[in-house]
C-alpha cells in the first residue's frame, strides 16, 4: 500500500518552491526536521504519503525528496547550511519570486553538467557527464552512509541493540540509564537521569527499531506510558516521524517529548563515534596560471624587436 503511495509524493523540482517559503516562515532559518515538518504540513501530505517508504526503507521517499530540493536550492544560491545542518535563507532567497524557479533550477543543472564535464576531461575519468557535482555527490554519499548505518541497527539483535542505546544514551549526558522493558523485537524502555551541568533531572525513554513512520498515536502511548515515571520524555526510533506525530510532541497542556528519528540517531552515533569512523579527505583543486608562464618570457626591448 506504502509502495502505492510512492506515486503521490511531490517531486523534488515542485518541493523546491515550498522549501524556501516555509524556510522563511520559520524565521529565515532551520534544521532538517522543522523544515521537513513545515513542508509538509503547508503541503498538506497525509499520513500515508509520509510513511512511503524510499526503496526498501528505512527513510521515507519525502524525506528522501525534500533532502535534494535542499540540496538544489543551496546549489541555485537560495539557501545555505552550517555544519550543524542548520539551512539559512539567503539575500537572493528572500528576492526570487516562484516563478524564478524552473530557470534557476535550469541554470544550476546547465551549470552543473558544464563542470562535470570539465572536470572528466581534466581528469581523464570515466565518469558520466550528467553525474551530481561535488556538493550534491557529498549530499548522496551522506544518504548512503546513513542508510547503510540504519540498516545495520535493524540487523543487529536486541541484546545489542540494547547495549548500544545505553551506550549513546551516556555519552550523550546520562549519568544512569536502566532498561525496565523490553520486547521480542528488541525494543525497550527505560529510565535515566540526564546530567545537564550542575542541574539532573530524571527521563523517561523508548527506543524503537522501526522501518516506517511512527506516527501521533504512537506519542500519545508513549507520553502516557511515561505518566509519573520522569518529567521528560525522549522517544526514539530508526524509523521517521509523521508531521503529526512531531505537533502532538509539542502540544500545548501537555508533557513535551523529544522525538530522535533515524537521520538524528545517525548523526549522534557519528557524532560520539561509536560504529561510525569519519574520516577527512582533502580536495585539491589545480588551476593553470597563464600569468605565470607569460612572466617567464624574456622582455622584449626595442632592439629585440
Amino acid at each position: 500500500m506504502l509502495f502505492g503511495m510512492t506515486a503521490l509524493v511531490p517531486r523534488y523540482i515542485d518541493l523546491l518552491w515550498p522549501a524556501l517559503q516555509a524556510a522563511i516562515a520559520l524565521g529565515g532559518s532551520a534544521s532538517n526536521d522543522e523544515l521537513d515538518g513545515a513542508v509538509v504540513e503547508r503541503e498538506g501530505l497525509s499520513a500515508e504519503v509520509q510513511g512511503a517508504l524510499h526503496g526498501d526503507g528505512p527513510g521515507t521517499e519525502i524525506e528522501y525528496r525534500l533532502a535534494w530540493a535542499r540540496t538544489y536550492l543551496k546549489g541555485m544560491g537560495l539557501l545555505t547550511n552550517s555544519s550543524r545542518g542548520v539551512w539559512s535563507v539567503t539575500a537572493k532567497g528572500r528576492e526570487v519570486t516562484e516563478d524564478d524557479i524552473r530557470p534557476l533550477h535550469t541554470e544550476f543543472a546547465a551549470e552543473n553538467r558544464k563542470k562535470n564535464a570539465a572536470r572528466k576531461s581534466a581528469q581523464a575519468a570515466s565518469r558520466r557527464a550528467d553525474e551530481p557535482d561535488t556538493n550534491i555527490a557529498e549530499d548522496e554519499n551522506r544518504t548512503d552512509w546513513k542508510d547503510a548505518l540504519l540498516d545495520t541497527l535493524l540487523a543487529i539483535s536486541p541484546d545489542a541493540f540494547e547495549r548500544l542505546t545505553q551506550r549513546l544514551l551516556r555519552e550523550a549526558g546520562f549519568s544512569s540509564a536502566s532498561i525496565t522493558r523490553r520486547t521480542s523485537g528488541g525494543d525497550i524502555e527505560g529510565l535515566g537521569v540526564y546530567q545537564l551541568s550542575l542541574l539532573s533531572f530524571p527521563v523517561f525513554f523508548q527506543c524503537t527499531r522501526y522501518s516506517g513512520s511512527v506516527g501521533a498515536g504512537a506519542v500519545r502511548d508513549f507520553r502516557g506510558a511515561m505518566s509519573g515515571r520522569g518529567e521528560k520524555g525522549l522517544l526514539v526510533t530508526t524509523g521517521t516521524f509523521t508531521g503529526d506525530a512531531r505537533a502532538e510532541s509539542k502540544r500545548d497542556g501537555a508533557p513535551p517529548i523529544d522525538l530522535v528519528d533515524g537521520d538524528r540517531l545517525c548523526e549522534l552515533l557519528k557524532e560520539h563515534g561509536l560504529g561510525v569512523q569519519t574520516t577527512t579527505r582533502v580536495v585539491e583543486d589545480v588551476e593553470i596560471r597563464p600569468d605565470y608562464f607569460q612572466s617567464l618570457e624574456p622582455v622584449r626591448t626595442r632592439e629585440s624587436a
